[in-house]
C-alpha cells in the first residue's frame, strides 16, 4: 500500500520551501454546494492552490482520481510534456462531469506524482437534491 500525503494548512508552516511542497502536490475540489439529481454536476480538481507544479519527464502529475467516497467515479491520465515539459511550472486541472442518484456526495480526490507519490485531498460534501 503506497503511503498516502494529505494537504496541511501552510499557514501553519514555517518554512516556504514546506509550503511550496505541500501546497502543488496537493489536489483541490473546486465545485458548487449542491447537485441536481440525474442531472450532470461540474466537479474541477486542480493541483496547487499557491504554487505550481513542475512538469518535466522525471516529475510531473501523471494522474488525478475523483472519488465519491470509495467510488471512483473519473480518473484523468497525463502523460509527460502535457503542462509544456522542460521543468514548465503548471497546475494540473480537470474538470469531471458527473451524475448523482443519491442524496448528498461526499467528493474526494487523489493524485499521483511521480517523484512525491500519492496526495488526497480534503474531502467536499455536496447535497444533491
Amino acid at each position: 500500500m503506497p503511503v498516502v500525503n494529505r494537504y496541511i494548512d501552510i499557514d501553519q508552516v514555517e518554512k516556504e520551501a514546506k509550503k511550496d511542497y505541500i501546497d502543488r502536490h496537493s489536489p483541490f475540489i473546486h465545485c458548487a454546494g449542491q447537485a441536481s439529481k440525474g442531472e450532470l454536476f461540474k466537479v474541477t480538481v486542480r493541483m496547487g492552490n499557491e504554487y505550481a507544479h513542475p512538469d518535466d519527464t522525471d516529475h510531473y502529475i501523471r494522474s488525478i482520481q475523483l472519488y465519491n467516497g470509495q467510488t471512483l467515479l473519473a480518473e484523468a491520465s497525463f502523460p509527460p510534456g502535457t503542462l509544456g515539459g522542460n521543468g514548465a511550472k503548471a497546475n494540473a486541472e480537470v474538470t469531471f462531469s458527473v451524475l448523482s442518484s443519491a442524496s448528498k456526495l461526499k467528493l474526494s480526490a487523489m493524485a499521483y506524482c511521480t517523484k512525491h507519490g500519492l496526495w488526497e485531498s480534503d474531502p467536499v460534501e455536496v447535497a444533491v437534491a
